[in-house]
């Protein structure tokens, strides 16, 4: 597609997306594919199963796009009109494709399927000259149709696995080979902790402004990232352009970078720890269990980590991590005294090169004057008596989870930094 060219748009239809009953991955993974593409993507839209809708809305893509790609609507259902309504808009008939009535009856094999089973026979009805999308996974076929010169339609069901089965078998290689200039746009993206979304943009502001790459900054609750995206013919070539931008980043950002593209805090602390032959354990108070969670979400964890104590009342504290009563009422709970022998004890019981312990205020209950919602204490012990101590104070207006959320990340980071100042 050339760069004059009108553009790719999607169109997702299910009243189901409108009310908010189901997240719409589907745009997501075909922008994604879009971009390794090189199309240019501008626009996405979401319309309920309502015909007359359906119809305006194709009409209006089709006066501005080269190429609309629609997901949802293609069952055997009643409010499955996305067929019916492409054929109205430009007043087409639809015909029966027998072969394809044949294909769902033996994907169903149910004794029981009439031959006059309109609504699943309604699957096989497309315009005349409407090549089809064969369903591996399902029983509603796809189809690409030229209905006016110029403009071409891709119909996928809603249902993400067909979709994307679909897509790969057969709709990629007819937009690369009929849409596609043979550029692509290959993306590297930086990840970081520690630092927030302004600092980043606001030290590298000047490259927001190139145009191959380009740089982007986005941001969610525990990280940010940078994603430097190249347009070139081979990924080769990508590499060869985003390379003086990316380390441009790494020389200003060294110690808040971590990782890239599919890296985690977590999977880079295995890593780590797994290189150095290290093994990790956790004392867990206002966290609950997210933390050691954190961890074995990532394949390999088990090779470093050990397990965790989860004492969330003063009496377990006392008898599995033996805090003596006399710490407990004299610091509290939450304290470094109490965070800092959880750690030091949890190391020594269980055996560990590494501890992480914490203890906090979650909220939104609680808190007091001297200890308010938001705060937390967290405490690291290591090899040689190593002892890191970390007091938070995360804003009150955070809920519970995005501070139990944000105390996981504190502690994996701390840890990420304590290792690579040992490396040096």
């Amino acid at each position: 597609m050339s760069p004059n060219s009108k553009g790719v748009e999607i169109l997702s239809i299910g009243t189901e997306l409108l009310l908010g009953n189901i997240i719409n991955t589907n745009a997501q993974w075909i922008s994604e594919q879009l971009s390794q593409l090189g199309l240019n993507h501008f626009r996405q839209s979401t319309v309920g199963d309502n015909c007359d809708r359906i119809i305006k809305i194709i009409k209006e893509i089709s006066k501005r796009s080269n190429l609309l790609i629609t997901t949802g609507g293609l069952g055997p259902t009643p409010d499955d009109l996305t067929t019916e309504a492409i054929a109205k808009s430009f007043n087409v008939s639809l015909f029966e494709r027998p072969h394809l009535w044949d294909q769902i009856k033996q994907k169903l094999s149910n004794s029981k399927l009439q031959d006059d089973s309109s609504s699943l026979r309604k699957q096989c009805f497309f315009p005349e000259n409407a090549q089809i999308i064969n369903n591996p996974k399902g029983t509603a076929p796809g189809m690409i149709w030229e209905p006016v010169k110029g403009f071409t339609i891709l119909t996928f069901p809603g249902v993400p696995s067909e979709m994307k089965t679909m897509w790969e078998e057969t709709a990629y290689d007819f937009i690369k080979k009929k849409f596609s200039d043979s550029y692509s746009f290959f993306s590297n993206t930086l990840k970081f902790s520690g630092i927030g979304e302004s600092s980043v943009a606001e030290k590298i502001n000047d490259l927001f402004n190139l145009q191959n790459p380009t740089v982007a900054p986005y941001a969610n609750l525990e990280e940010v990232k940078l994603r430097i995206t190249a347009r070139a013919k081979n990924e080769l070539e990508a590499k060869n352009i985003i390379k003086p931008v990316k380390e441009e980043i790494r020389k200003e950002f060294s110690k808040f970078i971590f990782g890239e593209d599919n890296d985690t805090l977590p999977s880079v602390l295995i890593k780590e720890l797994t290189k150095r032959n290290q093994t990790i354990v956790f004392a867990e108070s206002c966290t609950g269990g997210l933390l050691s969670s954190s961890l074995t979400s990532i394949s390999g964890s088990s090779q470093v980590f050990q397990g965790s104590i989860v004492s969330y009342s003063n009496e377990l504290k006392n008898s599995l991590l033996m805090i003596s009563e006399e710490n407990l009422s004299k610091y509290g709970a939450v304290s470094e005294e109490v965070c800092e022998a959880m750690a030091i004890n949890a190391k020594e019981k269980l055996g560990a090169d590494w501890a992480i312990a914490t203890s906090g205020i979650a909220g939104p209950n609680g808190g007091s004057q001297d200890k308010p919602v938001g705060l937390v204490y967290i405490s690291i012990s290591g090899p040689n008596n190593h002892i890191t101590n970390i007091k938070k104070l995360f804003n009150s207006t955070r809920n519970r989870i995005e501070i139990q959320r944000l105390s996981v990340n504190v502690c994996l980071n701390s840890l990420r930094l304590i290792l690579l100042s040992n490396s040096k």
